[in-house]
């Protein structure tokens, strides 16, 4: 261990710093949309697919390179994504200082694009820092560096579409891109003297097998490691409806969080003519209220009755009337609140989505928050082309009319909710058939003459979720060491769950000793028919 460097720390210094440079790729195109547009003389379309390139590649890439975590450790995975944002950097600055304005043609429109994909990579730095800082943090202390983690990476669009406009004005297009590339290599650098991959990746490399880095890395504190169950995750997870329902919900909030980001820029300077400054400003102040309100929406999603499901509902409503207002106005001063409404509507519910991702899919969780936080940016692409076809249909009145998208987002997204509200499985609570405690497999026996009860064991994975949370805990196993016969070892990252076919009725004791010892109180045995012994 003496040739192992780095501590915990320093691990999430360097990831946060990384990831919130590369994150601010959301920003890059949306203040300076409008100078794009005049000298190439683009359509609203193509400044919408402009805008939106960045979140294409920022998504696609999330989950492959969240994998490539598990193999190689986090810092190759990081360097790569900052690599190639800086390659995308340098290559529009120079078209800038090449073309701009006077030879900037239509001809180079895909150059632009290409660019901006190569840009966005740094978007998807975020499921590569969340699983490096993971591994270098315990369970006591991991809840709260991811929180930092996300917390400050997540500002960065809203800051740097405050600051964007004011080097525009202050330096030009190609000195605020210089500024951006300069601040991007400062990032990349500082990552590579800080981030570093956890103890078990390190002493992979230095040639040690699996067994002896583990025992190693445990010994000095480390408590996560690479899982082979992941893959499996992922394909459980996708094979449930619950999980693209939840998708679709996020991919309107999160991804419409992404996409006005981009698009909001472009809707204040086009349909209100206000200084691209102001409308920075505006931009920026919705990003970060949207980025800061999922507290409030974590803090609602614990302590409202049915949480999850009842917080998203509320902040789809909030969302959807904002839209509304959005969509019929005319007038600046309906317009701002409009877009703060929709800003706390989004920001609750992307909270309370992750809260109901245990509920729904509780074999899979891991798999589940993948393929919903890595796909869920894609919204970021697909939006803001649509807004800009309004326009290029309806002219400066297709500004506000484009907002219907995100009524028809609100409405599915609240429909999809409903349902899985309703499709939930009834607790044993609201079932009324709890199995009497202290009464063993022969006594219900003898109590039903010839006829044998058929138990089932419901573990209520909002209890274990919310424990492990408030914690700052991942779910314990003390259901599995209590009775294996019943309850599986839980995966990475996610809650315990029964095994398939589980013989309930032959281990009673073993899963009352799991019910009496769960610190979460989460297990409940239900007694479902009587069957024909």
């Amino acid at each position: 261990m003496d040739r192992c460097k780095g501590t915990p720390y320093q691990a999430l210094f360097g990831a946060t710093l990384g990831f919130f440079i590369g994150f601010a790729a959301v920003a890059l195109f949306g203040p300076a949309a409008s100078r794009f547009q005049e000298v190439m003389g683009l359509s609203p379309i193509q400044v919408g697919f402009l805008v939106a390139m960045p979140s294409l590649s920022g998504s696609l890439l999330r989950i492959p390179f969240s994998a490539w975590v598990d193999t190689t450790g986090g810092r190759k995975p990081f360097l790569v994504l900052l690599s190639l944002s800086i390659a995308g950097m340098g290559g529009l600055a120079l078209v800038v200082n090449l073309f701009y304005p006077d030879r900037l043609h239509s001809g180079l429109y895909p150059l632009l694009l290409l660019l901006g994909v190569l840009c966005g990579c740094g978007i998807a730095i975020f499921s590569v820092g969340i699983t490096q800082v993971s591994y270098w943090f315990p369970r006591a202390r991991q809840g709260r560096a991811l929180a930092l983690y996300a917390g400050i990476g997540n500002l960065a669009p809203g800051i740097f579409s405050f600051l964007l406009p004011i080097a525009l004005v202050t330096w030009g297009l190609l000195g605020a891109y210089s500024a951006w590339l300069t601040l991007l290599v400062i990032g990349a650098v500082a990552y590579g003297f800080t981030g570093c991959n956890a103890w078990y990746f390190q002493l992979r490399h230095q040639g040690l097998p699996p067994e002896e880095a583990r025992r190693l890395a445990q010994a000095h504190g480390e408590e996560f490691f690479p899982s082979e169950g992941i893959r499996e995750s992922l394909a459980i997870s996708a094979r449930n409806w619950k999980t693209w329902a939840l998708l679709s919900v996020y991919f309107s909030t999160f991804g419409g969080f992404v996409a006005l980001t981009a698009w909001l820029p472009i809707y204040w300077t086009s349909y209100f003519a206000v200084s691209a400054v102001a409308a920075g400003a505006l931009t920026g102040g919705y990003s970060i209220l949207t980025s800061g309100i999922r507290l409030l929406g974590g803090v609602l999603s614990d302590e409202l009755r049915e949480g999850g499901e009842n917080t998203a509902i509320l902040g789809l409503f909030i969302m959807l009337f904002g839209a509304v207002l959005m969509t019929t106005t005319e007038h600046f001063q309906v317009a701002v609140p409009g877009v703060l409404l929709m800003a706390v509507g989004m920001g609750i519910c992307n909270a309370a989505v992750f809260k109901i991702v245990p509920q729904e899919v509780p074999d899979a969780v891991g798999g589940a928050a993948g393929w919903i936080g890595g796909l869920g940016a894609f919204g970021g692409f697909v939006i803001p082309p649509i807004m800009g076809a309004a326009v290029r249909q309806h002219g400066e009145m297709g500004y506000p009319l484009g907002f219907i998208t995100f009524v028809v987002l609100a409405l599915l997204s609240l429909s999809l909710m409903w349902v899985l509200k309703y499709s939930r499985p009834l607790s044993a609570a609201e079932t009324g058939r709890v199995a009497p405690a202290g009464i063993d497999a022969d006594e219900q026996m003898s109590a039903t003459g010839d006829r044998v009860p058929a138990y089932r064991v419901i573990i209520d994975t909002s209890r274990c979720w919310e424990h492990a949370t408030s914690d700052g805990n991942l779910p314990c196993d003390v259901c599995a060491r209590a009775c294996q016969e019943v309850f599986e070892k839980p995966l990475p990252n996610a809650p315990a769950r029964v095994r398939r076919g589980a013989e309930v009725g032959c281990h009673l004791p073993g899963v009352r000793e799991a019910i009496r010892r769960c610190p979460a109180n989460s297990i409940l045995l239900v007694e479902l028919v009587d069957t024909e012994s």
